[in-house]
């Protein structure tokens, strides 16, 4: 299928209508002015025969007076011969004087003297057999002279038709001007919007292959500014997520490798001799556990973020003591934290509100925080957790004296796939699922850093039963 550029339809459409208009525009003005000009000479031409047929009715009554005499003597003294032909017709219809001294032709048509015959009064505006182009104005004078019928004005159009042409040419010219000027400043607009267009179909393609390095040129304010500056960002945007993403596999994979490796070598020992000592065996399946957890967590993780991403995210919400659940997510890292040289501080109050929420989300989201509290700590760090009631609010907190978070990156670390610290294992999406969980239990998530060494605090809020 042919394809349809905007400059063309501009030309087919908007240009031949404004052509179009031009002309008809043009055709009109012609018409007015041709009008105006051949009904000038018409009344002029009246004017000059009125005043000749006065002259005439003057003198028929004067009866001293030869009427033939002074109709020859008025033809041949007519002041305006060298423009205005001035006929006299007898009552035969045949032209007897005129003031050139030359007699037209018998069988020239007169239409203008039949139409004075009948009317009072005839004009006629045609064309001599030799192609000059007239104009003949006829009115009847037989109630002055019985020997004559009529007297006759016969005047060229030549000249009024070379001024008439010179105006045609005239708004020629001003109509081209117009369409010229309209046809430069309408491909000047129309390739202003095309070639952005065609750039941006360009570097969209470029997109679609997943080359996010280019970016199209703004040089405008307007709208097409504006698409350019929105593609310009998606483009960053999509950049940042693809990076991210590629990220996110590579940790993923270094995150599944890791245990993978941990269980096959173990499970290879274990198979040498039953292991060896029982110590032995011992740490091997502990090791195989604890590797099997990690992978276990990771993988609910996956899923979660995968049901969240499809929309298929649910809770299974209830009445719930959210002090039970923190309780039981402090109890598992408290022996792990001990283990790695690192404390844990657990302020917990004798009684809190209840929450309305899903339990197993609500600790999913503590085991997360604790989780990364602990594991971005160093050994001798202290985590501390609290828990209170604030405005309305159930609030916990976790602040441990860890490795920190860039001021820089305290905006992203709730981004799904991103890593504010990469030489901590983590797949850099459960922060982006414990504030999906948090947020659909209408709560928030809040992370301040201080900087670089400094520590984290991430403060959990949600409403409290009453003020559901």
């Amino acid at each position: 299928m042919a394809k349809k550029s905007i400059t063309k339809r501009w030309i087919v459409n908007n240009l031949g209508v404004i052509i179009l208009a031009l002309l008809v525009i043009e055709m009109v003005v012609i018409y007015a002015v041709q009008s105006y000009f051949y009904s000038s000479a018409k009344q002029y031409i009246i004017s000059k025969i009125n005043a000749v047929t006065s002259v005439l009715s003057i003198h028929s009554q004067d009866s001293s007076a030869s009427f033939s005499a002074e109709m020859r003597n008025m033809l041949e003294t007519f002041n305006e011969k060298d423009k205005i032909e001035l006929m006299a017709i007898n009552s035969k219809g045949r032209v007897v004087l005129t003031s050139s001294g030359f007699s037209p032709d018998d069988d020239a048509p007169m239409p203008d003297y039949e139409e004075a015959m009948e009317e009072g009064e005839g004009s006629y505006t045609g064309t001599l057999t030799s192609g000059e182009k007239i104009l003949a104005v006829s009115v009847p004078i037989s109630s002055f002279n019985s020997e004559y019928s009529a007297v006759r004005m016969v005047t060229s159009l030549t000249e009024i038709d070379n001024t008439i042409q010179g105006y045609i040419l005239m708004i020629t010219v001003v109509c081209t001007a117009i369409i010229l000027i309209i046809i430069i400043t309408g491909l000047y607009f129309a390739g202003s919007i095309v070639k952005p267009i065609r750039q941006i179909s360009t570097i969209a393609r470029k997109f679609a292959m997943g080359d996010f390095s280019v970016r199209i040129e703004n040089n405008s304010d307007d709208e097409i500014g504006e698409l350019c500056m929105a593609i310009n960002h998606m483009a960053d945007e999509l950049s940042t997520a693809e990076a991210m993403k590629n990220e996110f596999i590579s940790s993923v994979s270094h995150e599944l490798r890791t245990p993978l490796t941990a269980i096959k070598g173990w499970a290879e020992t274990l198979m040498i001799d039953g292991g060896g000592s029982p110590e032995t065996m011992r740490k091997g399946v502990g090791v195989i556990v604890n590797e099997t957890e990690r992978l276990s967590q990771m993988v609910e993780e996956l899923l979660d973020f995968s049901r969240m991403q499809n929309g298929h995210f649910t809770l299974q919400s209830a009445n719930m003591d959210i002090l039970a659940e923190l309780g039981d997510a402090v109890l598992i890292y408290s022996e792990k934290a001990r283990k790695e040289t690192k404390r844990i501080i657990y302020e917990e109050p004798e009684m809190l509100p209840f929450v309305y929420g899903d339990k197993n989300r609500i600790r999913q989201v503590f085991i997360n925080v604790i989780d990364n509290a602990v594991k971005y700590s160093s050994a001798g760090d202290t985590v501390t957790i609290k828990a209170f009631e604030r405005d309305g609010n159930v609030v916990v907190s976790v602040t441990d004296t860890g490795v920190g978070i860039k001021k820089s990156d305290l905006s992203k670390v709730k981004t799904k796939f991103y890593k504010a610290n990469h030489t901590r294992r983590g797949s850099g999406i459960g922060l982006a699922v414990a504030d999906e969980i948090i947020t659909l239990h209408g709560g928030t998530l809040d992370i301040t850093s201080q900087g670089e060494g400094l520590g984290t605090t991430v403060t959990i809020s949600l409403p409290a039963k009453d003020n559901i």
